[in-house]
């Protein structure tokens, strides 16, 4: 057999809970914006681990500084000052115009907190049952809480009696968000993505968020902004919500902070950075030496190569590629509906299901992924070159038009 060849590996996981649809592929390694299986084949990764992998596999700069924190300290709790919580926490006010930060593990936690937040910013302020203004189609996570207060019934269904106290509007509708809440004096925030990411790479448009901004200034509400997935320099701007020239009060972050290493945070600038107090909220694993070593390090990275300058410019390469060579099908009401997004985090949704096109794309050595069962995901490494995308694309964009011509 030839050594270079391994043998046929199956990618198989029987005793783990079935809670995944998976590719039936096994990821053994990755060097940039590239990852091979455990059988030796090599993909293009534009799914960067769903928005995770900011500085992609591998990186020459991030994996030495992680193992040197490893063979220091990897965990030691929040009992005790962990000095790259500050430096990590300093820099993120430092990019967002914010005060404070917390630290936990993952972008739930982080939404989870801002919830708690939220809920006890109206509780400070008297109102007994606080209301909280969330979004169709939203993701926020799946704990009960922000499971709640996603807009997804597939995803709810059969978790019910899910918590109270949310009140759901239509995206980028001033007028339906006054109506919604005209003389309810228990609401106390408003709850968003910037970029809806599974809910479909829906933005919220930029006059909108100066509206939505200025409506919680005119009635002490708390603007909250879910920067899990479109944040981190994904869209050109360290946060999405920034090409509006606004500032959230609340801010969750998670994803792309720490390029594959579990982190999440909520930022708060000064209406929200002093709600919690000891004792109100807490964490085990966040903040622990080596997630905060992660995020200083990804951020340093990031800056030094300019990559939310990558993020523009290959981001409008891919969207003016992929608009070229689906022209014909975005004349068509039954082939491509829309190419939205902003920088690495486009959505290229079609008139029809296409989750298969996962696989399909798989098997011509492509990661992808699709979300509100129509959408095709692209949010690569942000380390992503022209050229890559040019490879994107001229994988992709073949299997679409397969998929269209075929009878549904």
């Amino acid at each position: 057999m030839n050594a270079a060849v391994p043998p046929f590996l199956e990618a198989a996981s029987p005793h783990t809970m079935n809670t995944y649809a998976r590719v039936p592929i096994a990821l053994s390694h990755g060097h940039g914006c590239r990852v091979w299986d455990i059988n030796g084949k090599p993909y293009l990764d534009a799914l960067g681990g769903i928005a995770v992998n900011t500085l992609g596999h591998n990186h020459p700069r991030l994996v030495p500084a992680l193992q040197d924190q490893i063979s220091k300290i990897i965990h030691s709790s929040n009992y005790y000052h962990v000095p790259n919580q500050e430096k990590l926490a300093a820099k993120l006010v430092e990019l967002s115009g914010l005060t404070n930060v917390f630290f936990c593990s993952t972008g739930l936690e982080a939404n989870e907190a801002a919830l708690k937040l939220a809920r006890k910013f109206g509780h400070d302020k008297g109102i007994e049952r606080p209301e909280i203004v969330v979004y169709e189609h939203a993701f926020h996570g799946r704990s009960i809480a922000t499971l709640s207060a996603t807009g997804n019934e597939k995803v709810q269904k059969g978790f019910g009696p899910l918590v109270e106290g949310f009140i759901r509007v239509p995206l980028n509708d001033i007028e339906a968000l006054k109506a919604a809440t005209a003389g309810n004096p228990n609401v106390v925030a408003v709850f968003f993505e910037t970029i809806q990411g599974e809910g479909g790479i829906n933005p919220m448009r930029i006059e909108y968020l100066q509206q939505v901004r200025q409506l919680c200034d005119e009635r002490d509400w708390l603007l909250m902004i879910d920067e899990v997935q479109c944040g981190m320099g994904r869209t050109g701007k360290w946060f999405a919500h920034q090409w509006a020239g606004i500032k959230p009060d609340v801010m969750p972050l998670a994803k792309g902070l720490g390029s594959g290493v579990p982190i999440g945070a909520v930022v708060a600038g000064p209406k929200a950075a002093n709600i919690f107090q000891p004792g109100n909220h807490g964490t085990t694993f966040g903040g622990n030496p080596l997630a905060m070593r992660a995020g200083v390090e990804t951020i340093r990275i990031m800056e030094e190569d300019g990559l939310l300058q990558n993020a523009v410019k290959v981001g409008a390469h891919l969207r003016a590629a992929l608009t070229r060579e689906l022209a014909a099908e975005l004349k068509d009401p039954a082939g491509v509906k829309e190419i939205r997004g902003m920088g690495l985090m486009l959505g290229i949704e079609l008139a029809r299901p296409c989750g298969e096109l996962v696989k399909r794309c798989a098997d011509k050595g492509l990661l992808i992924s699709v979300t509100a069962d129509s959408v095709i995901r692209l949010v690569p490494p942000l380390i992503m070159t022209p050229a890559e995308a040019d490879e994107v694309v001229a994988i992709l964009c073949p299997l679409i038009k397969q998929l269209l011509a075929e009878t549904p």
